[in-house]
């Protein structure tokens, strides 16, 4: 996990369902962080640091481009 960087926070896992999705269509190396304990705990997503989406470093950029383009081309909106 050394070699993953933190490009995304999320609250709760609705909000980033599409996103997950589209990461996987890439076979981009991605994991999100906390995404269990948030699920159990939901209200404890603030303590714990919220979902984080944690991407490889030589992916970065393109799911990057993948959140900005959801954003840009769709009415869901990665917050």
């Amino acid at each position: 996990m050394e070699r993953f960087k933190t490009i995304a926070v999320f609250t709760y896992p609705s909000e980033y369902a599409v996103l997950n999705l589209l990461l996987e269509q890439e076979g981009l190396r991605y994991v999100f962080q906390n995404e269990t304990m948030v699920s159990v705990l939901p209200f404890h997503s603030n303590a714990f640091g919220g979902i984080r989406l944690r991407v490889h470093e030589d992916d970065a950029m393109k799911a990057i481009a993948i959140i900005k383009k959801l954003n840009a081309t769709s009415f869901l909106k990665i917050v």
